[in-house]
């Protein structure tokens, strides 16, 4: 069954095509990859699916619900987290801090439980709680949880950011590039978490990235773009021997 499915979209801007009809699906815990040079549209698809553009043509359904028709903080509360190619955390928040904002939309109380910090307030507080020390022992970030962000490494940043978009609960997880710029240490941890991810917790994933070594490892289908168009869809394998990927992708056939 289809978690996500993404039919004909087709984006423009002032006359060129960031999406040019593209259509795939993502199924249950599937970690589903998005590939193609600078510029194919990759992030734009990322920005139709939680409703910064609104494109042209065609139509994405996510969980049975029309995301086209939806706002981005009621995509949110669907259950579609994204992370960012560029670290969008609170710096001078500790992790613990930055995890507890992915709970905001879990919160239903009024202004003056909150000040009081009693019933309801409280209730939700300490059970959100309970939920980011979860995940700060699944990311194993624990040495790092009171911590300030901007005193941490580039790579330990990427996790937390990671962890706040699991703390939203998500019913899918879209990664924007979640190893780029890291060496290879970094790159090995968050394979091994994006894999727990898929497998433990059973949340699918969407992911974009650069490096085609971890996306052919991790990857249960890729999609491969060039300008926008569709060139080619299928296994890692499938994609891998495809004449127009290598055309497309790698400047070639030779």
């Amino acid at each position: 069954m289809a978690v996500l499915e993404m039919q004909d979209i087709s984006l423009r801007f002032a006359g060129v095509r960031a999406i040019d009809e593209v259509s795939f699906d993502v199924g249950e815990a599937e970690l589903f990859a998005i590939i193609g040079p600078n510029g194919a549209g990759k992030t734009s698809i990322f920005n139709v699916l939680s409703g910064v553009y609104r494109p042209q043509k065609g139509s994405v359904t996510f969980l049975g619900n029309d995301l086209l028709r939806s706002k981005p903080h009621e995509i949110a509360a669907m259950g579609l987290a994204r992370t960012f190619q560029n670290v969008e955390l609170f710096h001078n928040l500790t992790v613990l801090d930055n995890l507890m904002l992915g709970r905001h939309h879990h919160f239903s109380y009024g202004a003056l439980s909150a000040v009081l910090w009693y019933g309801r307030a409280r209730r939700q507080e300490l059970a959100a709680r309970a939920r980011v020390e979860d995940i700060i022992d699944f990311l194993e970030l624990a040495a790092w949880r009171r911590h300030p962000v901007r005193l941490l490494p580039y790579g330990i940043q990427k996790r937390v950011e990671l962890g706040r978009a699991l703390a939203m609960e998500p019913k899918l997880l879209l990664l924007d590039e979640p190893v780029a710029g890291m060496n290879l240490e970094e790159t090995e941890d968050m394979a091994r978490f994006v894999l727990d991810i898929r497998d433990e917790l059973g949340i699918p994933i969407v992911l974009v990235d650069h490096d085609m070594g971890l996306v052919m490892d991790l990857a249960d289908r890729v999609l491969v773009l060039d300008f926008g168009r569709q060139v080619a869809l299928g296994t890692p394998a499938e994609v891998q021997r495809d004449p127009k990927v290598i055309e497309a992708y790698l400047g070639g056939t030779s």
